[in-house]
């Protein structure tokens, strides 16, 4: 596969360069830059520099988002449709009209996909004695092996079920992948309709054994196992054609919050229905049977444009069993996360370590479970703690956090844990540990009407001998164990009682409804996160126009909140240099002159996903290290600032600050992983041309946390 060096968006999204008011400044569409964001991911499976079986999980990982974004995103423009909205989005394009450029911009990277599976990875896995075979080059002994598998394994499990006068068509789940099967019957030339759900209990790619043994691995996958062994289902039947396809359902379920008193019962109640909402999209195999195809439109109650035909595999999430092969030549060098330097002594009294100093950890470098974890099991397990408050939003199944806050409870400690029960998709797994807390005697807050809490804090009050002192944790990434290994997150300890004091506000508001608004550290959404942030830049455009040094560097996941936007342009346009590290979507459209030629963006794509939120102001110092630093839970999004929790906290530390300008300045530096956002909304991924820069961001920051750890 050649190496894709930049990304286009239609034409429609192509802001007008002669615009120079930034009331009438270009915007870009959300949607077709969130795709964008989606494209780069499936170019790390493109890309030949990436690992083999990890270009195999950034095969699953596009296909998993781009899910999300039909369930969530195409679900609510079908729903606005069919209320009759006609609100047009920031570059002027109705719900149908951006509902037809999804399609047009998705089909391509569907292609793209199928290619870069079939003609480039496949044949390299099979380079590396890993052959991912199609029924028909099965050897006669390996298609025994294969037939007796099937019996024994998956036969017993299929559920073939008929559509006929006493058999109607059947609910099928969302995104799964079935095979439907055309028929006639012998004696009566009746054509009928049967469908095959693929079962997600069993392995979708199986290991056959080879005269080879464990030199060679060989799998079939349970799609052809199933196809080529219908004879078993279907006996004595004629069988006309055979069509995978593939259902997704609209997860954008309308709620009315304001009007209901248990939002617990909502929430599950949402959970209920969304089980059964319409159908979004359908996936199928190539040349589809025309009468089964119109079957399954009339029956799903879908249109032509919700149809998307795959050459290549209708779900690549499928192919973790073949990216998992413990093959270490294949995968990303491993990584083990270090003890934070100032966490080290392990025998150390973690709440004496903070009292020293404030803490800031970098995941996935630093250890998760020496700093986060052991900060709250510590907290639980200390005689003189009283009480501990902490917000969820994303629950791992396996998390430490609910036992040990169980524990706490249990030996008598004040617990008060919010739980999230509108993170989206999560919903059951949170209600399942909150009323699992809530029967360990843990008070269980379930959040704000109106509002999700996003906020990543924990709050620890312990009495000592000065008197009652507050502990804090203030992140950027969930209290997830898991994906603390995979995102790049934030964190910082402190004791510090301008911070904890405000802490203690943020949670009485979460807990008791409390108006007060005298925040003068924290930037609290949504309170007064989005006045501070434009005051932040105005401030800038001051300095700048008074002849003292600007600047602006903010990273975040994604950027659309149409007021700071527009305040970014009129810094743009006084001189201030903006550079904005946005991993996802950004409607802003920079380089568009007179507008925001001082404005840059980056987006960084690789093995980590880039989640920690960072905003730096010079604010007219001198030393670019005496500027302002903040880390915190929030994007530059209308959601995040308007219509969530979140909680924001300056990095005051000189040496945090110093921490925090070696991340900025390695990813904006990043040869490697790093695309440049073109004024239309295309991305240029750049070249390696300093030898120093070419290795990229998570190496790099790998390679300078060894030598941090390193004895002297």
């Amino acid at each position: 596969m050649k190496k894709i060096k930049k990304s286009r968006v239609p034409e429609a999204v192509t802001p007008a360069a002669e615009s120079a008011s930034p009331e009438s400044a270009p915007f870009l569409n959300r949607e077709l830059m969130w795709l964008e964001f989606n494209r780069r991911v499936l170019h790390e499976a493109c890309d030949p520099r990436t690992p083999l079986l990890e270009r195999i999980k950034f095969l699953g990982i596009f296909t998993f988002n781009l899910d999300e974004f039909f369930m969530k995103r195409v679900g609510g423009f079908k729903r606005q449709i069919l209320a009759g909205v006609t609100h047009r989005s920031a570059d002027g394009m109705r719900p149908e009209q951006q509902l037809a450029a999804i399609r047009n911009q998705v089909l391509p990277m569907l292609r793209l996909q199928a290619t870069c599976f079939e003609r480039d990875i496949k044949p390299a896995l099979a380079q590396r004695h890993i052959d991912l075979t199609p029924w028909a080059k099965l050897t006669g002994p390996e298609r025994e092996a294969a037939h007796g598998y099937f019996k024994t394994r998956v036969f017993p499990v299929l559920t073939p079920l008929a559509v006929d006068p006493g058999h109607p068509f059947p609910f099928i789940s969302n995104l799964s992948t079935s095979l439907g099967v055309m028929l006639k019957h012998p004696d009566t030339a009746e054509d009928f309709f049967a469908r095959i759900k693929i079962p997600k209990v069993l392995p979708q790619w199986i290991r056959l054994e080879t005269a080879d043994g464990n030199d060679r691995f060989l799998f079939v996958s349970l799609i052809d196992l199933i196809r080529h062994n219908l004879d078993m289902l279907f006996p004595e039947m004629d069988v006309r054609q055979v069509m995978p396809f593939r259902i997704t359902r609209n997860a954008d379920v309308e709620r009315d919050e304001e009007d209901t008193e248990d939002l617990l019962a909502l929430i599950e109640q949402e959970i209920r229905q969304r089980r059964f909402e319409k159908v979004v999209r359908m996936e199928h195999g190539p040349n589809p049977h025309p009468e089964m195809l119109k079957l399954l439109i009339d029956e799903l109650e879908i249109a032509p444009d919700d149809l998307y035909e795959i050459a290549g595999g209708l779900d690549y999430t499928d192919l973790q069993t073949i990216a998992e092969l413990n093959l270490p030549a294949l995968h990303y060098a491993p990584w083990t996360p270090l003890v934070p330097p100032a966490l080290a002594a392990e025998q150390s009294d973690i709440f004496s370590l903070i009292r020293g100093s404030d803490i800031l950890v970098h995941h996935p470098y630093e250890d998760f479970t020496a700093s986060v974890e052991r900060f709250i099991r510590a907290a639980a397990e200390d005689p003189k703690v009283l009480a501990i408050k902490m917000t969820l939003y994303r629950i791992s199944d396996e998390s430490p956090f609910i036992r040990t806050l169980i524990q706490a409870a249990e030996e008598g400690k004040q617990i008060v844990c919010l739980v999230e029960l509108k993170a989206r998709f999560d919903e059951e797994r949170n209600i399942y540990w909150a009323q699992l807390m809530e029967k360990a005697g843990i008070h269980v807050v379930y959040g704000l009407v109106g509002l999700k809490t996003h906020a990543k804090i924990t709050l620890v009050i312990r009495e000592e001998a000065e008197g009652l002192r507050s502990y804090a944790h203030i992140g950027t990434g969930n209290y997830h164990s898991q994906t603390a290994k995979l995102y790049t997150d934030l964190g910082l300890l402190t004791c510090r009682p301008e911070l904890t004091e405000e802490i203690i506000e943020l949670f009485n508001y979460l807990t008791g409804r409390s108006l007060n608004r005298n925040y003068r550290k924290l930037l609290i959404a949504p309170v007064n996160m989005r006045e501070r942030f434009l005051a932040l830049i105005e401030r800038e455009i001051g300095h700048r126009q008074a002849g003292r040094p600007a600047g602006i560097i903010a990273k975040m996941n994604s950027l659309e909140e149409d007021k700071i936007c527009r305040a970014l342009y009129c810094a743009s346009q006084a001189g201030v240099e903006i550079t904005l590290l946005v991993r996802g979507f950004c409607c802003l459209s920079p380089g568009v002159p007179g507008v925001s030629e001082n404005i840059r963006v980056l987006s960084v794509i690789g093995r980590f996903l880039e989640h920690s939120r960072i905003f730096y102001f010079r604010n007219g110092a001198a030393d670019p290290l005496d500027g302002e630093f903040f880390i915190g839970s929030a994007d530059w999004m209308y959601r995040n600032l308007l219509a969530r929790v979140e909680a924001i906290t300056p990095i005051e530390t000189r040496a945090l600050r110093e921490k925090c300008w070696e991340i900025l300045q390695t990813l904006i530096r990043d040869e490697r992983q790093a695309w440049e956002m073109q004024p239309d909304g295309s991305y240029v991924q750049r070249q390696p041309c300093h030898p120093e820069y070419s290795l990229g961001t998570h190496e790099t920051l790998m390679q300078l946390t060894r030598q941090r750890m390193a004895p002297a």
